[in-house]
């Protein structure tokens, strides 16, 4: 048990904190500290301080006029939290093994504290000792891997499995994964993890898990001819199953990162076959590269491997897709998705109408335009100003003012901002047409809403009713008088 802080305790903290600014300047902080940790006892954030300030000849024996006897749980936070200050720590382990015996989890720490260190011979010295104590496990050896392959010291993690069974603890697949792991997260070192693998195979035989963590290498390092071997051979030794889906995430996104989209496409195709499909995370993964690609054959492709395997897409897949597709002006594919989202539960939201509504726009479809913006009204999708006024456009051009019009009551009506630009683009198809009736009736009523008429589009209208005679030039004098009078 704790015993409860003294106030002699509670003066070392004082001293603590008085003697941090005699110390010399220490090296940048690089793991969590005591400092920023929230879940600490108070017992332990003393004995943290006191690693952190003492000397580490006055260690002990400032830890001793604390008074405190830590517990296991007390020592683990203290060794958790003290990995910046490797000596000093060392002294606590010590100084606190002497009051009880250590667990194998704080002799674990210990030896990590120092293999991240990279004080490797008084790390072997604690496994050491803990052969001694009988408290070895695969977890110490774990954590030596990780630690030499942090230091790029492959060939010593290396010896460390070959070790292994000397210390009691038999080399398995676990094991043999692990150390994979440690040196496939290193950059550019799978050809070495590579070469360990191709060495102990015969004797361990390898796992999924084995060829997972080294196609994940080939893919972080985009070593497409690596990652087919070992695919490959993958595929002899352990077959085919859904539970292998991270292997296949990392051969697949290997091969649509390095632009071989239609191997990518062939090997979906087999594993669709074998039941064996990526999950959606590989598929909106290799959605965004295929849009960054700008391909959208190979999207279309994947799409419906992906939605023919039985997977449902999300709105925002939906979107990116159709998206890819309308700026592609690929209209037909992006209109067929929007009709298959309702019956795959993933309803269209406003962006997936404007995307396609300004594609139609764009190709000049004056038909199809029409009938389109009628959906989105109907479906309560409000398009964008900028849509509507490009719409309002093309239709004058494409001699359908009637929808034009309609558009523009819309854009009034529901209050649409801004809708100046559509307000200029219905006076000019006005003019293009010569309906100078609809032209003074739609003019004045906007000026009294306060509009802004552009002046370049003023001298159309005024050129429109000049031309027809006095009576006309009338008009346009009363209409100009006005909208220069709405900016007094």
């Amino acid at each position: 048990m704790h015993r409860n802080l003294t106030d002699e305790a509670l003066k070392y903290r004082q001293m603590a904190a008085e003697n941090l600014s005699s110390l010399p300047p220490v090296p940048p902080i690089r793991f969590p500290t005591y400092i920023t940790a929230v879940d600490i006892s108070p017992q332990a954030r003393i004995l943290c301080e006191v690693l952190a300030a003492a000397p580490v000849h006055e260690v002990e024996a400032r830890l001793a006029s604390t008074l405190i006897q830590p517990d296991p749980e007390t020592t683990q936070q203290v060794l958790k939290l003290s990995y910046n200050n490797p000596s000093t720590a060392a002294k606590f382990f010590r100084w606190a093994g002497l009051a009880q015996k250590h667990t194998g989890y704080s002799w674990n720490l210990m030896v990590d504290l120092l293999g991240k260190n990279k004080l490797f011979e008084p790390m072997w010295d604690a496994i050491r000792s803990m052969k001694q104590e009988g408290l070895l496990s695969l977890t110490t050896f774990v954590s030596v891997f990780e630690n030499y392959c942090i230091a790029r010291r492959f060939d010593e993690a290396v010896m460390t499995f070959d070790v292994m069974e000397r210390y009691g603890i038999p080399p398995d697949i676990v094991a043999v994964n692990s150390l994979l792991s440690a040196m496939c997260r290193e950059d550019n070192q799978t050809v070495k993890a590579l070469e360990f693998f191709e060495r102990v195979k015969a004797k361990i035989p390898p796992d999924a898990d084995s060829f997972a963590i080294l196609l994940e290498g080939w893919e972080k390092e985009g070593n497409v001819a690596k990652a087919k071997n070992t695919f490959g051979e993958m595929v002899i030794r352990v077959g085919w199953s859904p539970d292998y889906m991270f292997a296949y995430d990392a051969f697949l996104n290997t091969l649509v990162r390095a632009s071989n989209a239609d191997e990518a496409v062939k090997f979906l195709q087999v594993m669709k076959g074998k039941n064996c499909l990526p999950g959606l995370r590989f598929f909106s993964n290799a959605l965004d590269i295929f849009v960054k690609q700008k391909d959208s054959v190979h999207a279309v492709m994947l799409w419906d491997i992906m939605v023919g395997g039985g997977l449902v897409p999300s709105l925002v897949m939906y979107n990116v897709m159709i998206g890819l597709l309308t700026a592609d002006n690929n209209i037909e594919n992006a209109i067929r998705l929007l009709d298959d989202m309702a019956f795959h539960g993933a309803f269209p939201d406003s962006s997936t109408y404007n995307m396609i509504f300004e594609c139609l726009i764009k190709n000049k479809m004056v038909r199809e335009v029409g009938k389109f913006f009628m959906e989105m009204v109907k479906n309560e999708q409000q398009p964008t100003p900028a849509n509507l006024t490009a719409a309002i456009k093309l239709l004058f051009d494409g001699d359908d003012p009637e929808i034009a019009i309609e558009i523009w009551k819309y854009m009034s009506t529901n209050n649409i901002s801004p809708r100046d630009e559509g307000a200029n683009a219905v006076l000019l198809g006005f003019c293009s047409m010569g309906r100078l009736s609809d032209l003074r009736r739609f003019a004045e009523k906007m000026i009294d809403e306060r509009i802004i008429i552009n002046e370049s589009t003023m001298t159309k209208v005024k050129n429109c009713f000049y031309k027809e005679g006095k009576s006309s030039r009338e008009i346009y004098d009363q209409i100009s008088r006005k909208w220069k009078s709405s900016y007094v």
